[in-house]
């Protein structure tokens, strides 16, 4: 199984993946179906959940009905529990939406939702993230969680995320992070997609964030709220939901 995931994800482009998830989820919601485990983002629960992973595989972490990986669901918890974005009107910008939260974010009338990216076939916007076709100060909320490792000039990208971003709004930038790694370490020489892979963990990453990713946030203007949001919760419950113990969500907000 695991071998079979791995061929899966190192061999299918990612927007057929996207397209080949809605055939197979059904089925294994179906085939995992037990009580150990629940997803919380659509209250399913499982007696395993599947392997992932582009190089070493993490076991029992992949949703069968909703994809969502640890990161995912702490991020749908926080989201929910700890903000107003499920209940107040406002304008939401998502950044290579994720098929965890796409429909359910569309489904949500009081939310001003659009979703960008250059190659998801979710994407409402084509668009460089270097180069936003949005106005200054347009967006309450800003969403862009595993995309910064992908891109060359990540210090553009994030100047623009801070462009578009209304005084007093807030934003979530996840990233692949190594926390005892101090200073991030990042070689564009490195080319080779299996060198990429060994080096940065999986073939398309062009760095590995360390804890200086928070001032790399301060640094463009962004007041950073370092949240260790597993640290209010049972270790029943991380099991239960099946997260990463510790992982820290990067909520930055911009200064009125």
């Amino acid at each position: 199984m695991k071998n079979f995931f791995k061929f899966i994800l190192n061999t299918i482009p990612r927007p057929w993946l996207i397209r080949l998830s809605y055939i197979i989820r059904p089925i294994l919601r179906l085939f995992l179906k037990g009580n150990r485990y629940t997803d919380p983002i659509d209250g399913n629960h499982f007696r395993k959940f599947l392997p992932y992973g582009y190089g070493k595989q993490r076991p029992n972490v992949l949703s069968p009905s909703t994809l969502s990986l640890e990161r995912h669901r702490l991020l749908w918890l926080y989201l929910k529990n700890e903000t107003d974005l499920f209940t107040k009107p406002q304008r939401l910008l998502h950044f290579a939406p994720e098929q965890a939260f796409y429909k359910r974010f569309k489904d949500m009338d009081h939310l001003d939702y659009t979703t960008t990216d250059l190659n998801s076939p979710l994407a409402d916007v084509k668009a460089d993230i270097c180069n936003l076709p949005f106005d200054a100060n347009s967006f309450d909320v800003i969403l862009c969680n595993h995309v910064l490792e992908h891109i060359p000039d990540d210090k553009k990208a994030l100047s623009e995320l801070f462009r578009v971003l209304k005084p007093g709004g807030y934003g979530i930038f996840q990233v692949p992070q190594e926390l005892d790694r101090a200073v991030t370490f990042e070689d564009n020489t490195i080319t080779d997609k299996k060198d990429r892979a060994k080096i940065f963990g999986q073939y398309d990453h062009l760095r590995v964030y360390g804890k200086d990713y928070f001032d790399r946030l301060r640094a463009i203007g962004f007041v950073v709220n370092e949240v260790d949001y597993t640290s209010t919760m049972s270790a029943s419950d991380i099991d239960k939901y099946r997260l990463a113990k510790g992982e820290i969500i990067p909520v930055v907000t911009k200064p009125v």
